[in-house]
């Protein structure tokens, strides 16, 4: 039985009909109950449900053999996992976005507001950029506007919400989806078996390319 991780939510549901298309359904995940934990013996599969920052977590401890993470968790986090797949969807990207008539001055330290701090800590460290994070938790959009910060870096998937607070990318900082990622453990005694869903998601994944 392979223990899988989906993130909750619409990109879970979304996870889960390629996990079913590639032939590992488990009808009772999309029952309308407060169950967490769905399994189909026949299928080899055990599914369960848990917050998208978690997953990883949960297979890098070993509670779940695979799961699937957004690479935003993976660049932030760096759990001790394989990824193995580009899901191909929760498609946006990691970027930095500044008020409209924004310039940088590079002789000033920039400040940064971020929930991504290793993310942003890394991408200004690779130009050699002085910056001061400032770690914000929600509402991202609004430091620029306040002067809390110069800059954000955070997820722009429409862009609608940057340009709804007269914000704009300046910088893409890498581009994110979903990632099928596994326990090291676990995939050295079950390889034939992620091999296996691993060849018959990477078949569906092409077909909705």
């Amino acid at each position: 039985m392979l223990n899988i991780a989906l993130p909750k939510g619409r990109l879970g549901e979304k996870v889960y009909g390629m996990f079913a298309a590639a032939g590992y359904e488990c009808p009772s995940v999309l029952e309308n109950s407060r169950k967490l934990i769905f399994e189909n013996e026949e299928k080899g599969v055990r599914y369960f449900w848990v917050k998208p920052s978690d997953v990883a977590i949960y297979v890098e401890r070993g509670a779940a053999d695979i799961g699937v993470a957004g690479k935003d968790i993976l660049l932030e986090y760096e759990p001790d996992v394989y990824e193995l797949l580009d899901m191909k969807t929760g498609i946006c990207r990691m970027a930095v976005a500044a008020p409209k008539d924004f310039h940088d001055n590079k002789r000033k330290t920039l400040k940064v507001a971020t929930k991504f701090t290793n993310i942003a800590a890394d991408y200004y460290a690779k130009q050699g950029r002085d910056i001061d994070i400032i770690h914000l938790n929600g509402s991202i959009e609004i430091a620029p506007i306040l002067h809390l910060s110069d800059v954000i870096v955070d997820i722009v998937e429409t862009g609608k919400t940057l340009k709804e607070n007269d914000l704009e990318v300046v910088e893409t900082v890498a581009p994110i989806s979903a990632r099928l990622i596994a326990n090291k453990s676990s995939y050295k005694f079950n390889v034939k078996a992620v091999e296996e869903m691993v060849k018959s998601l990477r078949k569906i994944v092409e077909e909705k390319a």
